[in-house]
């Protein structure tokens, strides 16, 4: 999943990305976060904060000592509700006095299978939802959101999770966890859902951008290749959870271990819970079959 790269700034420190944008690296690094959250400031006199990041002092005195003379924080924008993303925010504003604004909250987006399997008792695995994080505006998408010297327009990218958006700046694009460049994004049902995650890839592989700022990692200079490799990868293990289920019925967790062998045992339920969500799309795509009620434990056959 990781591709080697060199990344690795100082964490708490605002580095130029270019003019009018900077990048300030949390401490929190981990399996799901690589080396830690990526929070943007974006402007020269009203700066737009995307991404906060997780509730942390530390993060929060660096993102104020980043605010220079003659500027102010006009804008807490949040791309997703996870935990390594969101906490920050209403310290931040309770500091700054400046809006949040997101797509909404925690379960804002989900699509209806989704909302089933949570109201069949289905939890979330991975990084973990931040269940008390409401927006002060909710956002939409196609809607622009302006400061003096920037604009974002707000793109709906659901599938890691449902109130998940990428921001469009020019031809950069922030695509938070939606597109990394480090690893490919964890899709956990019932918060994420492969069939919005692949649509809203085909959607981002439609823009002409010219660089993606990801939520964790290294700038991405080439997205429409990052975007097809992206896609190739999701196909490339549909084929497999089909491949196997040709051999034999299985279950996600089953299926997992056949088709991830190279995987640590630690990271098995990540895995599971990605082969779950291709298991739950190639259902609504009707690839596959079960005779249970649709669930993690349920066993799967190829359709006739």
């Amino acid at each position: 999943m990781q591709a080697p790269d060199d990344f690795n700034p100082p964490p708490g420190l605002a580095i130029d990305l270019q003019p009018g944008l900077r990048r300030i690296l949390a401490s929190n690094p981990s399996a799901m976060t690589y080396r830690g959250t990526n929070t943007y400031l974006l402007g020269e006199r009203n700066l737009a904060v995307i991404d906060p990041g997780p509730l942390s002092d530390a993060h929060l005195e660096a993102i104020l000592d980043a605010v220079r003379p003659g500027q102010r924080i006009s804008h807490i924008i949040v791309t997703h509700s996870h935990l390594d993303h969101s906490p920050l925010a209403a310290p931040l504003a309770a500091r700054t006095g400046a809006p949040i604004l997101a797509f909404g909250g925690p379960q804002a987006g989900r699509s209806e299978v989704m909302a089933q399997l949570a109201r069949q008792g289905l939890a979330g695995g991975g990084e973990g939802i931040d269940t008390a994080f409401r927006p002060d505006i909710e956002v939409a998408d196609g809607e622009v959101i302006a400061g003096d010297d920037w604009q974002l327009e707000v793109i709906h990218t659901p599938g890691h999770l449902g109130n998940h958006i990428a921001l469009g700046w020019g031809d950069v694009c922030f695509t938070a966890d939606h597109v990394m460049g480090w690893a490919s994004s964890l899709v956990s049902p019932p918060d994420g859902d492969l069939t919005d995650f692949m649509q809203a890839c085909h959607r981002l592989r439609a823009g002409d951008w010219a660089v993606f700022h990801a939520g964790h990692g290294a700038p991405i200079t080439t997205p429409s290749e990052r975007l097809d490799w992206l896609i190739t990868h999701r196909l490339s293990r549909e084929a497999q959870i089909l491949a196997a289920l040709e051999e034999q019925p299985g279950n996600a967790r089953q299926l997992a271990e056949r088709v991830y062998t190279d995987t640590p045992a630690a990271l098995l339920p990540a895995a599971e819970r990605n082969v779950f969500s291709h298991l739950v799309d190639l259902y609504g795509k009707s690839q596959v079959y079960t005779s249970d009620a649709l669930s993690v434990d349920a066993m799967f056959s190829r359709a006739a």
